[in-house]
């Protein structure tokens, strides 16, 4: 009876953070990576798009109703992103709290649409960071320290990253700065650092570029001396390998754009992510 008690006492006066963590599903595998950042042990996390996967046209499973469900935070990009998420919230009968990590970013727009990529500039990357951290703590406040020191933390390596993104692009001939990409994924890192970026395809992989479109790019590839087309590791390299066969430009390699890579890839993470696109970009731009 007393060995009863006694294991019963201890496991009263132990730590039950194992149990009690916080239950957090992100939407992509780009918010994973800031959530897990900042919430560190302390919490249970769910991505539900995971590594080399679209965003844009991702398809609900069944398993994703029940991950939402036990959620108690879903933390969304917004901006019209995660076209696919509030159906799935409310199927599941979900009593989370929906965090929009972007809140507070002044979208870029494109035509009548906000350009959902926020996260392709640094200094929002921040915005998220801290937009997380914010919800984190007010969603477990026992642990608010814990968070706002993780995102102290990050939020430092990202400051870093951003000046070494600025270094690299400063020594770009201007006349260089100027890509295509597969599709408009790039608006707010063009904005920030003043890269030009051209697409085929609009802000989502879900349009299908005309023909018109596609030559009208082919013209101003050859017009503008345009060096370097590039791929994405989300979207059918197909229409990019043709549109450097027909103008003679440079395939410069692939960027990470909507979703980051699995763990043996380039980008498991979001500041691999940045420094891999800025290294695919100066080795092509840059001579």
């Amino acid at each position: 009876m007393r060995r009863i008690l006694v294991c019963v006492l201890l496991l009263i006066a132990s730590p039950l953070h194992a149990a009690e963590r916080l239950n957090v599903v992100a939407s992509f595998s780009i918010l994973g990576d800031f959530v897990r950042n900042v919430g560190g042990d302390r919490i249970n996390l769910t991505t539900l798009v995971g590594p080399d996967s679209d965003v844009h046209v991702y398809t609900p499973a069944p398993a994703d109703a029940k991950r939402v469900a036990a959620a108690k935070l879903v933390i969304v990009n917004g901006l019209g992103l995660e076209g696919w998420l509030p159906r799935l919230v409310q199927s599941a009968g979900s009593k989370a709290q929906v965090v929009t990590a972007s809140a507070g970013i002044a979208p870029l727009k494109l035509g009548s649409a906000a350009d959902p990529h926020a996260w392709q500039s640094v200094p929002n990357a921040r915005i998220y960071v801290t937009d997380i951290a914010n919800a984190l703590a007010a969603a477990v406040p026992d642990d608010a320290d814990f968070f706002r020191a993780q995102a102290k933390a990050y939020l430092e390596k990202l400051e870093t990253l951003d000046r070494e993104v600025r270094e690299t692009v400063g020594k770009i001939p201007p006349e260089r700065r100027k890509v295509i990409s597969t599709h408009d994924a790039f608006g707010y890192f063009a904005a920030e650092y003043g890269i030009q970026f051209i697409a085929p395809l609009g802000v989502s992989t879900e349009t299908e570029p005309s023909a018109r479109d596609i030559a009208a790019i082919i013209g101003q590839i050859r017009a503008q001396k345009i060096p370097a087309v590039f791929l994405e590791n989300i979207s059918d390299d197909r229409l990019i390998r043709r549109i450097a066969a027909e103008t003679g430009a440079r395939v410069g390699g692939t960027l990470i754009s909507d979703g980051l890579t699995g763990e043996k890839g380039p980008a498991p993470t979001y500041i691999d992510m940045v420094r891999h696109n800025i290294k695919a970009l100066t080795s092509a731009l840059d001579h």
